[in-house]
């Protein structure tokens, strides 16, 4: 007998034709979609299914939910994503509701993006990129340990003014200096929560970052970074 979990997910009413209209984007078909006596929903593509359930009261902004997808090509899938979503709103959107974040490695094995939908479901996207997915001890080196610390509380916590601390007070420092590969990465990772707070030093602060002078091997070694930076410039 072979087993099947399916996430079921919140979606305030009156945004379902919203929901729908996100996963159309990603490539999902609706195989299901009831509006009475409640609204339900059924999306799928492939082997991946969700459902959601309507909620008149449902506040997306306090969302909680979300569900975890693996994948063998995650760079393949972020630009299919990337691409459908640019073809159905104008852009690819990178804050509010809904928006698609970076694609990057994480500290713990995994290569992934976070997605987050009209309704405020968190979806995860990710390739497992080392046989230990276990969370590594925090770099001991004040950049390294920083750039840790940040991208855990952006993509794990969803703390975004508590990532923004992290860097801020780290590139205040006068007594040390990250690497340009470091000092890129901070500036990028800031830039982006910035946008998604809405505050208006992003633009400053991508400037900066596209002001660092790199070598072709650190280029290399930043790739993801310059890739985020040319899409929030964008």
């Amino acid at each position: 007998m072979t087993e099947k979990t399916i996430p079921l997910l919140p979606c305030r009413t009156e945004l379902m034709q919203s929901v729908i209209d996100f996963y159309t984007a990603l490539g999902f078909e609706t195989t299901f979609h009831q509006k009475s006596p409640y609204t339900y929903l059924v999306v799928e593509r492939g082997p991946v299914e969700l459902q959601f359930l309507g909620m008149k009261e449902y506040d997306p902004a306090q969302s909680y939910s979300g569900c975890y997808i693996t994948t063998e090509d995650v760079d393949g899938l972020y630009e299919t994503f990337r691409a459908g979503l640019k073809a159905a709103y104008g852009r690819a959107p990178s804050r509010g509701l809904p928006r698609i974040g970076p694609l990057k490695d994480m500290s713990y094995g995994v290569r992934q993006f976070l997605m987050t939908d009209p309704s405020g479901n968190s979806i995860r996207v990710g390739q497992p990129v080392s046989e230990d997915q276990s969370h590594r001890p925090a770099p001991r080196e004040t950049f390294a340990r920083a750039l840790h610390m940040a991208d855990l509380f952006v993509d794990s916590k969803e703390d975004l003014p508590g990532a923004a601390k992290i860097i801020d007070r780290v590139l205040g420092l006068a007594d040390e200096r990250p690497t340009p590969v470091q000092h890129l990465r901070l500036l990028v990772l800031r830039a982006d929560i910035a946008q998604r707070l809405g505050d208006t030093a992003a633009g400053e602060l991508l400037e900066r970052a596209a002001g660092i002078e790199l070598t072709e091997q650190e280029r290399d070694a930043v790739r993801d970074g310059l890739a985020r930076l040319a899409e929030l410039r964008g």
